[in-house]
Protein backbone atom coordinates (compact mmCIF):
# COMPACT_ATOMS: atom_id res chain seq x y z
CA UNK A 1 0.00 0.00 0.00
CA UNK A 2 2.30 2.62 1.26
CA UNK A 3 5.07 1.72 -2.03
CA UNK A 4 2.25 3.08 -4.32
CA UNK A 5 0.84 6.30 -2.06
CA UNK A 6 4.39 7.32 -2.16
CA UNK A 7 4.52 7.17 -5.98
CA UNK A 8 1.01 8.55 -6.38
CA UNK A 9 1.97 12.01 -3.94
CA UNK A 10 5.34 11.72 -2.68
CA UNK A 11 7.29 10.77 0.36
CA UNK A 12 6.24 13.63 2.15
CA UNK A 13 3.09 15.76 2.91
CA UNK A 14 3.04 18.50 5.60
CA UNK A 15 -0.04 19.50 7.85
CA UNK A 16 -1.09 22.64 9.31
CA UNK A 17 1.67 22.99 11.68
CA UNK A 18 4.19 23.15 8.76
CA UNK A 19 5.24 19.74 9.94
CA UNK A 20 6.55 16.73 7.35
CA UNK A 21 4.01 13.60 7.04
CA UNK A 22 5.92 10.53 6.36
CA UNK A 23 3.70 8.88 3.48
CA UNK A 24 4.45 5.56 4.69
CA UNK A 25 3.17 6.25 8.26
CA UNK A 26 -0.88 6.87 7.26
CA UNK A 27 -1.28 3.74 8.35
CA UNK A 28 -1.50 -0.11 7.62
CA UNK A 29 -5.31 -0.05 7.64
CA UNK A 30 -5.80 2.54 5.54
CA UNK A 31 -8.01 1.72 2.42
CA UNK A 32 -9.37 4.71 1.17
CA UNK A 33 -7.49 8.09 0.53
CA UNK A 34 -9.42 11.08 -0.72
CA UNK A 35 -8.04 13.73 -2.80
CA UNK A 36 -9.47 17.27 -2.30
CA UNK A 37 -8.55 19.45 -4.98
CA UNK A 38 -9.45 22.84 -4.46
CA UNK A 39 -8.03 26.72 -4.27
CA UNK A 40 -8.57 29.03 -1.32
CA UNK A 41 -9.67 31.81 -2.80
CA UNK A 42 -12.57 29.94 -4.38
CA UNK A 43 -15.74 30.68 -2.05
CA UNK A 44 -17.20 27.21 -3.20
CA UNK A 45 -14.31 25.58 -1.68
CA UNK A 46 -14.12 27.32 1.66
CA UNK A 47 -18.05 26.62 2.03
CA UNK A 48 -17.14 22.38 1.03
CA UNK A 49 -13.93 22.53 3.06
CA UNK A 50 -16.30 23.57 6.46
CA UNK A 51 -18.88 20.43 5.05
CA UNK A 52 -15.90 17.91 4.78
CA UNK A 53 -14.06 19.08 8.17
CA UNK A 54 -17.37 17.78 10.12
CA UNK A 55 -17.71 14.91 7.75
CA UNK A 56 -14.20 14.19 8.73
CA UNK A 57 -14.04 15.03 12.67
CA UNK A 58 -17.37 12.65 12.84
CA UNK A 59 -16.13 9.40 10.74
CA UNK A 60 -12.71 9.93 12.93
CA UNK A 61 -14.83 9.80 16.42
CA UNK A 62 -18.08 7.26 14.88
CA UNK A 63 -16.90 4.93 12.33
CA UNK A 64 -15.49 1.42 12.59
CA UNK A 65 -13.91 2.67 9.30
CA UNK A 66 -11.87 5.11 11.29
CA UNK A 67 -8.57 4.16 10.64
CA UNK A 68 -9.17 3.30 6.71
CA UNK A 69 -9.93 6.31 5.33
CA UNK A 70 -7.28 10.05 4.88
CA UNK A 71 -7.64 12.63 2.82
CA UNK A 72 -5.08 14.89 1.74
CA UNK A 73 -5.63 18.40 0.25
CA UNK A 74 -4.46 19.34 -3.72
CA UNK A 75 -4.25 22.79 -4.17
CA UNK A 76 -4.45 25.12 -6.73
CA UNK A 77 -3.30 28.58 -5.17
CA UNK A 78 -0.66 30.62 -6.29
CA UNK A 79 0.52 32.08 -3.50
CA UNK A 80 1.78 30.15 -0.16
CA UNK A 81 0.40 32.58 2.70
CA UNK A 82 -3.27 32.13 1.17
CA UNK A 83 -2.59 27.90 1.05
CA UNK A 84 -0.78 28.21 3.98
CA UNK A 85 -4.01 30.00 5.59
CA UNK A 86 -6.47 27.66 4.72
CA UNK A 87 -4.60 24.74 5.45
CA UNK A 88 -4.83 26.18 9.16
CA UNK A 89 -8.45 25.15 8.91
CA UNK A 90 -8.21 21.62 7.72
CA UNK A 91 -7.44 18.18 10.06
CA UNK A 92 -5.28 16.30 7.12
CA UNK A 93 -2.64 16.67 5.09
CA UNK A 94 -1.57 18.50 1.82
CA UNK A 95 0.55 18.39 -0.93
CA UNK A 96 3.43 20.75 -0.35
CA UNK A 97 2.67 24.14 -1.94
CA UNK A 98 5.96 23.72 -3.89
CA UNK A 99 5.02 20.39 -5.88
CA UNK A 100 3.60 21.83 -8.71
CA UNK A 101 4.55 18.70 -11.33
CA UNK A 102 2.61 16.30 -8.83
CA UNK A 103 -0.31 18.48 -8.35
CA UNK A 104 -0.91 18.70 -11.82
CA UNK A 105 -0.14 15.02 -12.91
CA UNK A 106 -3.12 14.68 -10.06
CA UNK A 107 -5.21 16.33 -12.32
CA UNK A 108 -4.63 15.11 -14.99
CA UNK A 109 -4.78 11.28 -13.97
CA UNK A 110 -7.91 12.05 -12.19
CA UNK A 111 -9.55 14.06 -14.98
CA UNK A 112 -10.65 16.81 -12.51
CA UNK A 113 -11.99 19.76 -14.35
CA UNK A 114 -13.58 22.12 -11.81
CA UNK A 115 -13.21 22.59 -8.19
CA UNK A 116 -14.22 22.27 -5.31
CA UNK A 117 -13.67 17.84 -6.28
CA UNK A 118 -13.42 15.53 -3.92
CA UNK A 119 -12.28 11.83 -5.68
CA UNK A 120 -11.79 8.67 -3.31
CA UNK A 121 -9.28 6.25 -4.89
CA UNK A 122 -8.25 2.77 -3.90
CA UNK A 123 -4.95 2.98 -1.26
CA UNK A 124 -3.44 0.50 -2.80
CA UNK A 125 -4.08 0.04 -6.47
CA UNK A 126 -5.24 4.07 -7.15
CA UNK A 127 -8.30 3.10 -9.17
CA UNK A 128 -11.03 5.11 -8.73
CA UNK A 129 -13.64 4.51 -6.25
CA UNK A 130 -16.23 7.77 -6.37
CA UNK A 131 -15.09 10.37 -8.69
CA UNK A 132 -18.17 12.84 -6.71
CA UNK A 133 -16.87 12.60 -2.85
CA UNK A 134 -19.06 16.07 -2.55
CA UNK A 135 -22.33 14.25 -2.88
CA UNK A 136 -20.58 11.34 -0.19
CA UNK A 137 -20.23 14.21 2.19
CA UNK A 138 -23.80 15.80 1.51
CA UNK A 139 -26.07 12.36 1.12
CA UNK A 140 -24.03 10.39 3.67
CA UNK A 141 -23.10 12.69 6.33
CA UNK A 142 -22.65 9.74 9.00
CA UNK A 143 -20.26 7.72 6.59
CA UNK A 144 -22.62 4.72 6.92
CA UNK A 145 -21.93 3.47 3.17
CA UNK A 146 -18.32 2.98 3.22
CA UNK A 147 -16.31 2.57 1.09
CA UNK A 148 -18.79 4.32 -1.56
CA UNK A 149 -17.74 2.02 -4.23
CA UNK A 150 -19.67 2.32 -7.34
CA UNK A 151 -22.70 0.44 -7.82
CA UNK A 152 -24.51 -1.46 -10.83
CA UNK A 153 -26.22 0.77 -12.84
CA UNK A 154 -29.61 -1.04 -12.64
CA UNK A 155 -29.26 -1.31 -8.97
CA UNK A 156 -29.12 2.95 -8.68
CA UNK A 157 -31.64 3.84 -11.25
CA UNK A 158 -34.04 1.20 -9.72
CA UNK A 159 -37.53 2.58 -9.65
CA UNK A 160 -40.07 3.81 -11.58
CA UNK A 161 -39.09 5.91 -14.38
CA UNK A 162 -41.37 8.75 -16.07
CA UNK A 163 -42.63 9.67 -19.70
CA UNK A 164 -43.26 12.73 -20.72
CA UNK A 165 -47.01 11.96 -21.16
CA UNK A 166 -47.35 11.30 -17.14
CA UNK A 167 -47.09 7.81 -17.67
CA UNK A 168 -44.76 5.11 -15.25
CA UNK A 169 -42.72 2.58 -16.53
CA UNK A 170 -40.36 0.19 -14.07
CA UNK A 171 -36.52 1.01 -14.73
CA UNK A 172 -36.70 -2.84 -15.39
CA UNK A 173 -37.46 -2.03 -18.82
CA UNK A 174 -33.87 -0.98 -19.55
CA UNK A 175 -32.75 -4.30 -19.64
CA UNK A 176 -31.16 -5.29 -23.13
CA UNK A 177 -30.84 -1.67 -24.31
CA UNK A 178 -28.13 0.16 -24.69
CA UNK A 179 -28.75 3.35 -22.61
CA UNK A 180 -27.81 6.93 -22.17
CA UNK A 181 -27.49 8.53 -18.82
CA UNK A 182 -28.53 12.22 -19.46
CA UNK A 183 -27.26 14.66 -16.87
CA UNK A 184 -28.78 18.26 -17.95
CA UNK A 185 -30.93 21.23 -16.87
CA UNK A 186 -33.40 24.20 -18.96
CA UNK A 187 -31.02 26.89 -17.36
CA UNK A 188 -27.77 25.65 -19.45
CA UNK A 189 -28.16 26.93 -22.86
CA UNK A 190 -25.57 24.28 -23.73
CA UNK A 191 -27.89 21.77 -22.72
CA UNK A 192 -30.69 22.99 -24.68
CA UNK A 193 -28.68 22.80 -28.09
CA UNK A 194 -27.74 19.49 -27.32
CA UNK A 195 -31.14 18.08 -26.54
CA UNK A 196 -32.44 19.43 -29.36
CA UNK A 197 -29.85 17.11 -31.51
CA UNK A 198 -29.88 14.00 -29.45
CA UNK A 199 -33.88 14.05 -29.53
CA UNK A 200 -33.26 13.97 -33.21
CA UNK A 201 -30.58 11.03 -33.09
CA UNK A 202 -32.76 9.16 -30.38
CA UNK A 203 -35.23 8.85 -33.15
CA UNK A 204 -32.75 7.85 -36.30
CA UNK A 205 -31.31 4.80 -33.84
CA UNK A 206 -34.91 3.91 -32.63
CA UNK A 207 -35.83 3.78 -36.70
CA UNK A 208 -33.10 1.95 -37.43
CA UNK A 209 -34.77 -0.92 -35.08
CA UNK A 210 -31.50 -0.96 -32.25
CA UNK A 211 -32.77 -1.07 -28.52
CA UNK A 212 -31.68 2.34 -27.24
CA UNK A 213 -33.66 4.42 -24.49
CA UNK A 214 -32.08 7.17 -22.80
CA UNK A 215 -33.03 8.57 -19.18
CA UNK A 216 -32.66 12.36 -18.17
CA UNK A 217 -31.42 13.10 -15.12
CA UNK A 218 -32.34 16.71 -14.18
CA UNK A 219 -30.47 19.06 -12.38
CA UNK A 220 -33.14 21.80 -12.89
CA UNK A 221 -34.00 24.13 -10.11
CA UNK A 222 -37.35 23.64 -9.66
CA UNK A 223 -40.05 20.36 -10.64
CA UNK A 224 -41.63 23.82 -12.95
CA UNK A 225 -38.40 23.70 -15.54
CA UNK A 226 -38.04 20.20 -14.93
CA UNK A 227 -41.69 19.40 -16.32
CA UNK A 228 -41.16 22.24 -19.31
CA UNK A 229 -37.78 20.50 -20.43
CA UNK A 230 -38.71 17.20 -20.27
CA UNK A 231 -41.94 17.87 -22.53
CA UNK A 232 -39.32 18.39 -24.94
CA UNK A 233 -37.83 15.04 -24.75
CA UNK A 234 -39.11 11.35 -26.08
CA UNK A 235 -37.30 9.83 -23.44
CA UNK A 236 -37.62 8.49 -20.19
CA UNK A 237 -36.85 10.26 -16.67
CA UNK A 238 -36.17 9.73 -13.49
CA UNK A 239 -38.94 11.72 -11.64
CA UNK A 240 -37.73 14.98 -9.84
CA UNK A 241 -38.91 14.70 -6.81
CA UNK A 242 -36.51 11.91 -6.25
CA UNK A 243 -33.59 13.72 -5.29
CA UNK A 244 -31.74 10.99 -3.78
CA UNK A 245 -32.12 8.56 -6.89
CA UNK A 246 -30.55 11.45 -9.33
CA UNK A 247 -27.88 12.08 -6.75
CA UNK A 248 -26.87 8.64 -6.68
CA UNK A 249 -26.55 8.66 -10.23
CA UNK A 250 -24.66 11.66 -10.45
CA UNK A 251 -22.45 10.02 -7.69
CA UNK A 252 -22.01 7.03 -9.70
CA UNK A 253 -21.11 8.74 -12.79
CA UNK A 254 -19.14 11.32 -11.24
CA UNK A 255 -20.88 14.53 -12.74
CA UNK A 256 -18.67 17.43 -12.50
CA UNK A 257 -20.76 19.37 -15.20
CA UNK A 258 -23.72 19.35 -17.39
CA UNK A 259 -24.53 18.62 -20.43
CA UNK A 260 -22.97 15.08 -19.49
CA UNK A 261 -24.40 12.05 -21.80
CA UNK A 262 -23.03 8.63 -20.57
CA UNK A 263 -23.38 5.47 -22.51
CA UNK A 264 -23.85 2.28 -21.44
CA UNK A 265 -23.98 -1.41 -23.17
CA UNK A 266 -26.45 -3.94 -22.88
CA UNK A 267 -25.13 -4.73 -19.79
CA UNK A 268 -25.06 -1.94 -18.23
CA UNK A 269 -21.14 -1.48 -18.29
CA UNK A 270 -19.69 2.02 -19.56
CA UNK A 271 -18.90 2.53 -23.11
CA UNK A 272 -18.03 6.42 -23.21
CA UNK A 273 -18.75 9.43 -20.99
CA UNK A 274 -18.11 11.41 -24.15
CA UNK A 275 -21.65 10.86 -25.34
CA UNK A 276 -22.09 14.54 -26.09
CA UNK A 277 -18.85 14.70 -28.41
CA UNK A 278 -19.85 11.49 -30.19
CA UNK A 279 -23.84 12.53 -31.00
CA UNK A 280 -22.62 16.07 -32.04
CA UNK A 281 -19.82 14.62 -34.06
CA UNK A 282 -22.11 11.56 -35.86
CA UNK A 283 -25.62 13.24 -36.82
CA UNK A 284 -26.46 10.09 -39.06
CA UNK A 285 -25.36 7.43 -35.81
CA UNK A 286 -23.64 5.35 -38.28
CA UNK A 287 -21.17 4.96 -35.23
CA UNK A 288 -23.95 4.19 -32.72
CA UNK A 289 -23.49 3.25 -29.75
CA UNK A 290 -20.20 5.36 -30.23
CA UNK A 291 -17.52 3.23 -28.75
CA UNK A 292 -14.40 5.24 -28.25
CA UNK A 293 -12.43 5.70 -31.06
CA UNK A 294 -8.53 5.47 -30.76
CA UNK A 295 -8.08 9.17 -32.92
CA UNK A 296 -10.56 11.87 -33.68
CA UNK A 297 -10.47 14.28 -36.30
CA UNK A 298 -10.13 17.70 -34.23
CA UNK A 299 -13.43 19.51 -34.38
CA UNK A 300 -15.38 22.50 -32.81
CA UNK A 301 -17.59 19.81 -31.45
CA UNK A 302 -14.92 17.71 -29.68
CA UNK A 303 -12.46 20.52 -29.03
CA UNK A 304 -13.47 20.49 -25.43
CA UNK A 305 -11.71 17.28 -24.91
CA UNK A 306 -8.47 19.13 -25.18
CA UNK A 307 -9.54 20.41 -21.55
CA UNK A 308 -9.67 16.87 -20.29
CA UNK A 309 -6.35 15.98 -19.84
CA UNK A 310 -2.95 15.97 -22.27
CA UNK A 311 -3.72 15.21 -25.99
CA UNK A 312 -1.63 14.57 -28.44
CA UNK A 313 -2.31 16.39 -32.06
CA UNK A 314 -0.79 16.04 -35.25
CA UNK A 315 -1.14 18.90 -37.52
CA UNK A 316 -0.98 18.04 -40.87
CA UNK A 317 -1.36 20.25 -44.00
CA UNK A 318 -5.09 18.68 -45.45
CA UNK A 319 -7.98 21.34 -46.60
CA UNK A 320 -9.95 18.47 -48.13
CA UNK A 321 -12.28 15.69 -46.62
CA UNK A 322 -10.49 12.46 -46.62
CA UNK A 323 -6.95 14.20 -46.07
CA UNK A 324 -6.50 13.30 -43.20
CA UNK A 325 -6.96 9.58 -43.52
CA UNK A 326 -3.36 9.01 -44.10
CA UNK A 327 -2.32 10.90 -40.42
CA UNK A 328 -5.06 8.90 -38.45
CA UNK A 329 -3.67 5.53 -39.99
CA UNK A 330 -0.62 6.81 -38.74
CA UNK A 331 -0.82 6.95 -35.01
CA UNK A 332 -4.00 4.86 -34.67
CA UNK A 333 -2.02 1.60 -34.16
CA UNK A 334 -0.46 3.56 -31.19
CA UNK A 335 -3.00 4.91 -30.05
CA UNK A 336 -5.11 1.61 -30.03
CA UNK A 337 -2.28 -0.11 -28.34
CA UNK A 338 -2.49 2.80 -25.45
CA UNK A 339 -5.76 2.28 -24.86
CA UNK A 340 -5.85 -1.40 -24.68
CA UNK A 341 -2.79 -1.21 -21.90
CA UNK A 342 -4.82 0.96 -19.90
CA UNK A 343 -8.78 -0.96 -20.47
CA UNK A 344 -6.58 -4.01 -19.14
CA UNK A 345 -5.69 -2.02 -16.29
CA UNK A 346 -8.84 -0.41 -15.98
CA UNK A 347 -7.94 2.81 -16.30
CA UNK A 348 -8.69 5.55 -18.75
CA UNK A 349 -6.09 6.09 -21.15
CA UNK A 350 -3.68 8.76 -19.94
CA UNK A 351 -3.51 10.41 -23.61
CA UNK A 352 -6.08 11.48 -26.39
CA UNK A 353 -5.16 11.22 -29.65
CA UNK A 354 -6.13 13.78 -32.55
CA UNK A 355 -5.16 14.72 -35.71
CA UNK A 356 -6.02 18.27 -37.25
CA UNK A 357 -5.85 19.74 -40.99
CA UNK A 358 -6.02 23.45 -41.63
CA UNK A 359 -9.41 25.26 -40.60
CA UNK A 360 -10.41 28.38 -38.83
CA UNK A 361 -10.36 26.24 -35.42
CA UNK A 362 -6.61 24.79 -36.09
CA UNK A 363 -5.66 28.35 -36.46
CA UNK A 364 -7.08 29.60 -33.57
CA UNK A 365 -5.25 26.85 -31.55
CA UNK A 366 -1.85 27.25 -33.07
CA UNK A 367 -2.21 31.31 -32.29
CA UNK A 368 -3.51 30.41 -28.43
CA UNK A 369 -0.97 27.58 -27.88
CA UNK A 370 2.07 29.56 -29.90
CA UNK A 371 2.89 26.69 -32.13
CA UNK A 372 4.99 26.69 -35.01
CA UNK A 373 3.46 27.05 -38.79
CA UNK A 374 5.05 23.66 -39.53
CA UNK A 375 3.10 20.89 -40.96
CA UNK A 376 3.44 17.80 -40.48
CA UNK A 377 3.72 18.80 -36.72
CA UNK A 378 3.47 16.31 -33.84
CA UNK A 379 2.51 18.31 -30.58
CA UNK A 380 1.20 16.98 -26.73
CA UNK A 381 -1.06 19.70 -25.46
CA UNK A 382 -1.40 20.12 -21.59
CA UNK A 383 -3.89 22.59 -21.36
CA UNK A 384 -5.05 22.24 -17.84
CA UNK A 385 -0.89 22.69 -16.74
CA UNK A 386 -0.78 25.54 -19.79
CA UNK A 387 2.38 23.34 -21.25
CA UNK A 388 3.23 21.94 -24.48
CA UNK A 389 5.45 19.54 -26.04
CA UNK A 390 7.12 19.90 -30.01
CA UNK A 391 8.44 17.32 -31.51
CA UNK A 392 9.25 19.12 -34.80
CA UNK A 393 10.95 16.46 -37.50
CA UNK A 394 11.30 16.61 -41.24
CA UNK A 395 9.54 12.94 -41.88
CA UNK A 396 7.25 12.17 -39.10
CA UNK A 397 7.03 7.96 -38.58
CA UNK A 398 4.83 5.80 -36.33
CA UNK A 399 8.90 5.10 -34.68
CA UNK A 400 8.85 8.82 -33.87
CA UNK A 401 5.20 8.67 -32.81
CA UNK A 402 6.02 6.01 -30.41
CA UNK A 403 9.31 7.06 -29.02
CA UNK A 404 7.75 10.62 -28.53
CA UNK A 405 4.57 9.10 -26.24
CA UNK A 406 6.81 6.57 -24.38
CA UNK A 407 9.11 9.43 -23.72
CA UNK A 408 6.30 11.59 -22.56
CA UNK A 409 4.62 9.29 -20.55
CA UNK A 410 8.33 8.60 -19.04
CA UNK A 411 8.69 12.30 -18.01
CA UNK A 412 11.19 12.44 -20.18
CA UNK A 413 10.31 15.46 -22.18
CA UNK A 414 10.99 18.91 -20.77
CA UNK A 415 7.34 21.29 -21.70
CA UNK A 416 7.65 24.78 -23.20
CA UNK A 417 4.88 27.11 -21.73
CA UNK A 418 1.21 27.95 -23.25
Amino acid sequence: MSEFLVSLLGERLVNSEKAEVDVQSLGAKLSLVGLFFGCSLNAPCKQFNGSLCEFYSRFKKTSEHKDKLEIVFISSDQDQKHWQDFLQEMPWPALPFKDRHKKMKLWNKYKVTSIPSLVFVDAVTGKVVCRNGLLVVRDDPKGLEFPWGPKPFAEVVAGPLLRNNRQTTDSSSLEGHYVGVYFSAHWCPPCRSLTRVLVESYRTVKESGQKFEIVFVSADRSEASFKQYFSEMPWLAVPYPDEARRSRLNRLYGIQGIPTLILLDTEGHMITRQGRVEVLNDPECRLFPWHPRPVLELSEANAVQLHEGPSLVLFVDAEEEGELEPAKELIQPIAEKLMAKYKAKEEETPLLFFVAGEDDMTDSLRDYTNLPEAAPLLTILDMSARAKYVRDVEEITPAVVDQFVSDFLAEKLKPEPI
